[in-house]
């Protein structure tokens, strides 16, 4: 199975993302050439890291038959150049006791995909035309 997304510029540094039935702009700061009118590609990866774990924890207690009062992600990155050397992640779920917190935390490592991805890197292919 496969998943794409398709990138188009529009002006700029900005382009316009379609994902499925989707469209985002992502955008640069005006201050680096951008328009400023979405968000920047290192924050979308951001937001996959944190969206796909907030799910992730969510999927997770369900499983177990858990219904946490709230699920709350947050997703840090620090630069190293051209890259984050780190990705923090903190989570805050409330409503569940700290026995079940761990046990929903180490499934929700094992199901998300993006972290699964990030811990084990694929391979990146270009190819232009």
């Amino acid at each position: 199975m496969e998943r794409t997304v398709t990138a188009v510029r529009e002006e700029g540094l900005r382009c316009r993302v379609r994902a499925g039935a989707y469209s985002l702009v992502v955008d640069e700061p005006e201050s680096v050439g951008g328009t400023d009118r979405g968000p920047q590609p290192t924050e979308l990866f951001l937001a996959s890291v944190a969206s796909c774990f907030t799910l992730a924890l969510a999927y997770s207690a369900g499983k177990r038959g858990i219904e946490p009062d709230a699920v709350e992600v947050d997703a840090t990155g620090v630069y190293d150049g051209p890259r984050f050397a780190t990705v923090k992640i903190t989570a805050r779920v409330t409503g569940v006791e700290d026995e079940d917190l761990t046990m929903i935390v180490r499934a929700a490592e094992r199901v998300c995909y993006v972290t699964n991805t990030l811990r084990r890197p694929p391979e990146i292919e270009i190819a232009c035309s």
